[in-house]
């Protein structure tokens, strides 16, 4: 700590000043940067801050310290289940203000990492680029094949500045937590090391390309959606080649009527695409604001700028889904029961106020016409609920939030009648159908099984070792007699099954011996009088539809 405070002295100042310049006396004096009779005065002003007033400063701030800071901003307002909802919407307006590097410093790059300079790599190259931001700049130019493209390119020495920053934060995070319950509380510093492999994997052009490719394949009989293709030997980790998206931005409406574009189809397919990435690929745009979507002729939907995603696991994705149609029935129990099932309660949750919280919410949307519910916004609400009562939400379902809540901004400016609330109820009820589905149930009846035999494969070296503990008088045990007859009684719960499959597994192998060496003999398998192989395929049914009846009636699929 004190190592980097020597190596980074002269960024921790100009951070500190950047705090101090925009009123945040207090705050920079609870972290032990300043003497304790400087801000004393200044703390009565503070005092006085809104929420908006606190949130107007801190994104003048973090504007003021460069790309890491407006990047953490930029994420943070994402968080609206931890962020006061004030200070998110301020921190939205964050934009990159920084001037275009030079022509020269392109050509620079562009000889390292492609090894020639523009004019030999492309038929033309537009020396003035199109968008500048912190982390690169785009320039727009045409291949020697006659395909215009849009070429990103890196902000030269960028790394050393977001390591530095990455390094400082991780200390300020560290020094948080020391200082403010909350901060502990909320596990900033994990926060802040999510964060950093967010920005790493932003600054990976590469990585970019991968997600981009990613996102397209599922789209592929989908003409509507529009991904841009990447061209691979004109990119690397800090040069992105793509092909080039002329249409309109799509949150200018003035040209979209004069183009007489259908705003109800436009707005229709991105909501219907975006569900399609977040419920049944499990893997989305992250932050998709309107100079990321495009509509092209045909009323076609180009999304731009894969740095940032999300990413569900198909646990994760029906989790997700079954506490969105919870909310939609007003199931409070039901929605109690899911978070539980997410492994994500803490000791400290206490559920009777978990249930009366999300009771609350139900009500506020009680006298709501359905189609007039925002999603984006429910679903921002319940996760600031889950996260008052120390529960961890998972990341990417904070970005699921947050994607949301701007789609919903976007397609409503195009079609204020459409409902997201209503569009994703078709794509929730088919994850959950699919989820109890019979493939999904055998393989989790699969698992169970796997486990079990792992678990009873483990008993003999567990108790050896036990004993082994026991004779050289290492071992205290105190158990009570409730908690041993439930262990006994699960094991032998298991025991039984595990038996029960294999005598199953025997029978049904036995029955295609059976069948196989009667079709290669061509002989009968009647054996005194008595259909064998009828009544072995009866038993072997019924025996398979008891323990499937088992293991549903055990509640363990």
């Amino acid at each position: 700590m004190l190592g980097r405070k020597i190596k980074h002295a002269h960024r921790y100042q100009e951070i500190i000043n950047a705090f101090l310049r925009n009123g945040f006396h207090y705050f920079i004096y609870r972290l032990g940067f300043t003497n304790p009779y400087l801000p004393k005065k200044q703390h009565k002003m503070e005092e006085h801050y809104t929420m908006q007033t606190i949130g107007a400063k801190l994104r003048h701030t973090l504007q003021e310290l460069g790309p890491t800071f407006i990047k953490l901003g930029q994420i943070a307002s994402t968080r609206r289940d931890l962020i006061p909802e004030a200070i998110t919407k301020e921190l939205e307006l964050l934009q990159d203000q920084v001037t275009a590097f030079s022509y020269e410093q392109v050509k620079e790059c562009m000889e390292e990492e492609l090894g020639g300079l523009p004019e030999k790599l492309f038929r033309e190259f537009n020396e003035t680029p199109l968008a500048t931001a912190s982390i690169g700049q785009v320039h727009a130019a045409v291949l020697k094949t006659g395909e215009p493209v849009a070429v990103k390119i890196q902000r030269p020495d960028i790394l050393p500045i977001v390591e530095t920053d990455l390094e400082i934060l991780d200390d300020l995070a560290r020094i948080m937590e020391e200082n403010f319950s909350w901060a502990k509380t909320y596990q900033i510093r994990k926060m802040m090391n999510e964060f950093a492999r967010s920005l790493h994997a932003e600054l990976d052009y590469l990585m970019e390309a991968r997600n981009s490719e990613r996102i397209a394949k599922p789209f592929i009989d989908q003409p509507e959606i529009y991904i841009p293709g990447v061209y691979w030997n004109l990119t690397t980790k800090k040069i992105l080649t793509m092909d080039f998206v002329q249409g309109i931005k799509i949150n200018n409406l003035k040209k979209l009527e004069e183009e007489k574009y259908d705003r109800k189809l436009i707005a229709k397919r991105i909501i219907e695409s975006m569900l399609q990435q977040i419920l049944i690929d499990g893997f989305f745009h992250g932050d998709p604001h309107p100079g990321n979507i495009y509509v092209l002729p045909g009323e076609r939907i180009a999304y731009l700028d894969f740095g940032l995603v999300g990413r569900l696991s198909e646990e994760t994705k029906f989790y997700f889904a079954s506490l969105v149609i919870q909310l939609q029935k007003g199931d409070t129990k039901g929605m109690v029961k899911t978070i539980s099932s997410m492994g994500i309660l803490s000791a400290e949750t206490d559920l009777s106020s978990l249930n009366h919280a999300i009771d609350e919410l139900q009500m506020k949307y009680y006298d709501t016409p359905f189609a007039h519910i925002k999603l984006g916004e429910t679903v921002n609400d319940l996760f600031t609920i889950i996260f008052q009562h120390h529960i961890q939400i998972p990341t990417d379902m904070t970005i699921v939030g947050k994607t949301l809540l701007t789609i919903e901004g976007i397609v409503v400016d195009l079609d204020p009648e459409i409902s997201i609330m209503q569009a994703i109820k078709p794509f929730g009820e088919k994850l959950i159908r699919q989820h109890y589905g019979p493939k999904q149930v055998m393989k989790n009846s699969l698992t169970d099984f796997l486990e079990n035999a792992r678990l009873i494969s483990d008993v003999p070296k567990k108790l050896s070792a036990l004993t082994s503990t026991v004779q050289k008088g290492k071992l205290h045990v105190e158990i009570g007699v409730p908690e041993l007859r439930n262990f006994l009684k699960r094991l032998d719960k298991i025991s039984n099954r595990l038996a029960f499959s294999i005598i199953l597994l025997s029978f049904s192998i036995l029955m295609v011996g059976l069948i196989i060496g009667s079709a290669i003999s061509g002989e009968s398998s009647v054996l005194w009088n008595f259909h064998v192989i009828e009544f072995g395929s009866i038993v072997a049914t019924t025996m398979f539809i008891f323990m499937l009846i088992a293991i549903f009636k055990s509640g363990r699929m």
